[in-house]
């Protein structure tokens, strides 16, 4: 289970459930919980220390029976998650006016699970872009204000044009709110042209409208977008449940995609991936944009590792060499799990002969490695490397190239670098 290592408030005066739900946020879920019962004691709490990503708080108190506490800790800056027993329109308004995060009724374990995952959605959502575009400043502001309760990176725009400009600087952007009647360029031409650039599993895109529900919905959803809000009828909770249930969409394309040219042990991009991503760069280099080299890396006597120490201690080592690889790369080379304990790289550069004191540093850090096994041995490998700058007539004789000179480097003692350069 992952680790989320945040302090979260809980503010809940049943023993019972409060017990239920701290230990499972803890245990479970790896959260830090300050347990408070009463509104004075969550006061005397923040006082203390006001370093908390989310409270999770009972609506009725015995200090505050009418959800006083709702406010106090939303006015410290603090994403609040509220509990309630019991639930009806007047009490459902009376939360949402305090901007919270979500509202859970009390139902047994399933509602601790629904916490757990809203916290973990808060965390998540530091990291994602979303572009709101509405010309009436109004409606702007209140999605905007909605998806900032939320934790997300919010950008906004008054019209198409301006969307697909903003977007242009901002291509990290993942979801797209957008309102359909603005001048210049309408939501249902914004979310064709978003489609001629993005896929749905790359952007998700939310219509609205104030007019025409049943043929508009339509509209948007023949230009691509992926769903659509009758704005009269905006309620937060079905906001949110759609958009999160659109950017859960791209997350699972997202992890079925990475699962599939990954490599499951190293975490490196997998033989597939290399196939895929290393031809661009060898084009590159071709059209004289970049110079290219390519290395064949391979761990000295591995099979002698797993015979000796097993392959728990062989997958340890594979672990290792792979993290102390990556470690001296930087994001425009390639690195690839090949199979087995062969890798291979692909460093692009400006200046020609770059690279050998990449591959040199490479194999200094793999020999400075000390790998612990499972039982407390301590060992230590080598790697041998075969580089070249030769590209040959394609990707594949650049790699055979590559290759020849790794064997060359395992015939002369291997633990070193051998160069064409």
């Amino acid at each position: 289970m992952e680790r989320h290592d945040l302090n979260i408030l809980l503010v809940e005066d049943s023993a019972f459930f409060g017990r239920v739900v701290s230990e499972r946020l803890q245990q479970d879920y790896g959260f830090r919980v300050a347990w408070a019962k009463t509104l004075a004691e969550a006061m005397a709490v923040l006082d203390e220390s006001a370093d908390f990503f989310a409270a999770v708080l009972d609506y009725n108190l015995p200090d505050a029976p009418q959800g006083e506490v709702v406010a106090k800790v939303v006015k410290r800056g603090i994403p609040a998650i509220v509990f309630t027993a019991t639930l009806n329109e007047e009490l459902r308004k009376a939360v949402w006016i305090n901007k919270v995060v979500d509202y859970v009724l009390k139902e047994g374990i399933g509602s601790v699970e629904y916490v757990a995952e809203a916290i973990r959605r808060l965390q998540r959502n530091r990291e994602i872009p979303v572009l709101v575009v509405d010309d009436s400043v109004a409606f702007r502001h209140l999605i905007s204000s909605l998806l900032q309760v939320h934790g997300y990176q919010v950008h906004t725009a008054s019209n198409g044009r301006e969307a697909l400009t903003l977007i242009g600087r901002e291509p990290g952007i993942q979801l797209v709110v957008t309102d359909y009647n603005m001048p210049e360029m309408d939501g249902v031409a914004l979310v064709s042209a978003l489609r001629q650039q993005f896929g749905r599993d790359q952007l998700a895109i939310i219509g609205m409208s104030g007019q025409g529900e049943g043929v508009m919905a339509a509209r948007f959803m023949k230009s691509g977008a992926n769903d659509f809000i009758v704005k009269q009828n905006l309620l937060p909770e079905e906001f949110y449940c759609r958009v999160n249930q659109n950017l859960d969409y791209l997350a699972h394309v997202h992890h079925i995609r990475e699962a599939a040219i990954r490599d499951p042990l190293t975490g490196l991009h997998n033989r597939r991936y290399f196939f895929e991503a290393g031809p661009q760069l060898y084009a590159n280099a071709k059209r004289d944009l970049v110079y290219l080299s390519c290395a064949m890396l391979d761990i000295d006597f591995f099979k002698k590792v797993n015979d000796q120490y097993g392959h728990e201690a062989g997958d340890r080592v594979l672990v290792a060499v792979a993290e102390a690889i990556r470690g001296r790369l930087r994001k425009t080379d390639l690195l690839a799990r090949m199979g087995g304990e062969e890798f291979c790289l692909l460093v692009p550069s400006r200046e020609p002969g770059m690279a050998d004191g990449v591959f040199e540093d490479i194999r200094r850090r793999v020999e400075a490695l000390q790998v612990t096994t499972q039982d407390g041995q301590s060992l230590r490998v080598t790697l041998s490397i075969g580089g070249t700058s030769s590209l040959g007539g394609t990707l594949e004789e650049m790699l055979g190239q590559a290759d020849a000179l790794l064997y060359q480097a395992k015939q002369s003692g291997r633990n070193r670098v051998v160069s064409d350069t």
